[in-house]
């Protein structure tokens, strides 16, 4: 029966996120915010119907009834999140919320079902992130000066990232974190986002030729730093935010091809100078030939992808721990395994919803500090996303980026809220532009 009640809940997971990516959707049709509540209430109840059935299979699976509590914990997280967003910020996003809590949702399952430890760690991360994240659309808000700090954001950012290069523990080949008092930090996780913030200063100030050349130099300076590093996933993070940041500042689009002609130069002659590099390219171009080397991971991960099908083999009826760093790099794949390619597709899609709200309040918002902001965030997020899946399903080389609010990383959870939150109160601003600039029509 236990069996039965297991195989069935793998399509009740998949029919209740799809009715959530519907609505994900569905939420861009119309301005009125009024009338769109029917739609937030109905991805809720979605959100918290396949978060349960997840965790009875979960039990029903290993017969420990402990998970009840470790879920009953995510359920006083998710609905508290929710509910203070709605009283403290009435004009919050709610499409942005509903998603932002339904990937973490999905990240606290897979977590529990490859790895319980972690994934209580994630747990207890997430929470204090967002006790600290739930002020930040307050303070974008309330603290319109944020653009008079432009260079402090540069230089904060080349200093975290020089200090990893210098104190930071090697990790596969890269130095991407260092330790202090038995907590790991990814410091390049946190200087996207001052990166965003530098670039969107200095273009919403000037976007002449000089000004163009000066930007480009301190980005240049990150991107450096990152390549000496070795975290070349990182790097290709910022160069790409910065030539699409530059290009809709400027609307220059000869800025534009030359970045990708820099990008593709330096692709190649990272292709020549770095090992790790080239291992990976090996592996991506051959995979099968090097299954017992440098394409295991990669085999692995499509193997499992394929294992799936449409609707997965059912929670902890897989077995996607036989890929090395599953819960990081491999996540996606995992969940392709044991809950479908279809879950699958929309979790895509939920990710494509959110850079869509993203990149709507960028096209809102009328000042261009935040509308650049906005801009390169929504970058950052769907950028990574690529990476992280592409890399995943072998339709690019393996960068090592998590999938945002899902992998396990304690740096990468706490900079992707930071980035919701930033965006809903950039959204905030917005919605206070709207009700200004209507207030000025009235009187006409």
């Amino acid at each position: 029966m236990a069996l039965i009640i297991s195989d069935l809940s793998k399509y009740v997971i998949a029919i209740f996120m799809a009715i959530f990516t519907y609505e994900s959707f569905a939420a861009f049709r119309g301005k009125d915010e009024t009338r769109k509540e029917g739609i937030y209430t109905r991805q809720i109840i979605c959100m918290f119907i396949v978060h349960f059935v997840s965790f009875a299979a979960i039990c029903l699976e290993t017969g420990d009834l402990s998970y009840i509590i470790f879920y009953g914990f995510q359920q006083i997280l998710l609905f508290s999140v929710i509910a203070l967003f709605r009283v403290i910020y009435r004009n919050s996003n709610k499409l942005l919320l509903n998603n932002m809590c339904m990937l973490l949702s999905i990240g606290f399952v897979m977590l529990t079902r490859l790895h319980f430890d972690r994934a209580v760690r994630q747990f207890k991360i997430a929470a204090v992130s967002l006790l600290v994240c739930m002020f930040i659309p307050y303070l974008i808000k309330k603290f319109r000066f944020l653009d008079k700090f432009t260079w402090l954001y540069g230089l904060l950012g080349a200093l975290a990232l020089s200090v990893v290069l210098v104190l930071g523990a090697v990790t596969n080949g890269s130095k991407i974190s260092y330790t202090i008092a038995g907590f790991s930090f990814q410091p390049s996780e946190f200087v996207k986002i001052l990166f965003v913030f530098f670039t969107a200063g200095m273009f919403s100030k000037s976007k002449d030729f000089l000004q163009v050349c000066i930007t480009t130099l301190i980005a240049a300076l990150h991107v450096i730093i990152l390549v000496i590093s070795r975290d070349l996933g990182s790097a290709l993070i910022f160069f790409v935010v910065y030539v699409v940041m530059v290009f809709v500042a400027t609307k220059n689009y000869i800025y534009f091809i030359l970045g990708i002609g820099a990008g593709c130069g330096a692709g190649i002659i990272a292709s020549k100078l770095f090992s790790h590099v080239q291992v990976r390219l090996e592996a991506w171009t051959d995979p099968w030939t090097h299954i017992d080397g440098s394409g295991y991971q990669i085999t692995q991960s499509l193997f499992a992808i394929g294992t799936g099908g449409w609707f997965g083999m059912g929670l902890y009826q897989g077995n996607p721990t036989s890929i090395p760093y599953v819960e990081e790099d491999f996540i996606f794949s995992a969940i392709a395994e044991e809950l479908g390619v279809f879950f699958s597709i929309c979790l895509v899609l939920v990710c494509v919803s959110c850079f869509i709200a993203f990149m709507s309040v960028a096209m809102h918002l009328k000042d261009d500090f935040y509308r650049l902001i906005a801009t390169g965030l929504a970058i950052v997020y769907i950028f990574q996303i690529f990476l992280t899946i592409g890399g995943g399903t072998r339709l690019i080389p393996l960068t090592g980026v998590t999938l945002p609010l899902v992998s396990y990383g304690g740096s990468s959870v706490l900079t992707s809220l930071i980035i919701f939150c930033v965006i809903q109160g950039l959204y905030g601003i917005q919605v206070e532009e709207g009700e200004s600039h209507g207030k000025k029509e009235n009187r006409y």
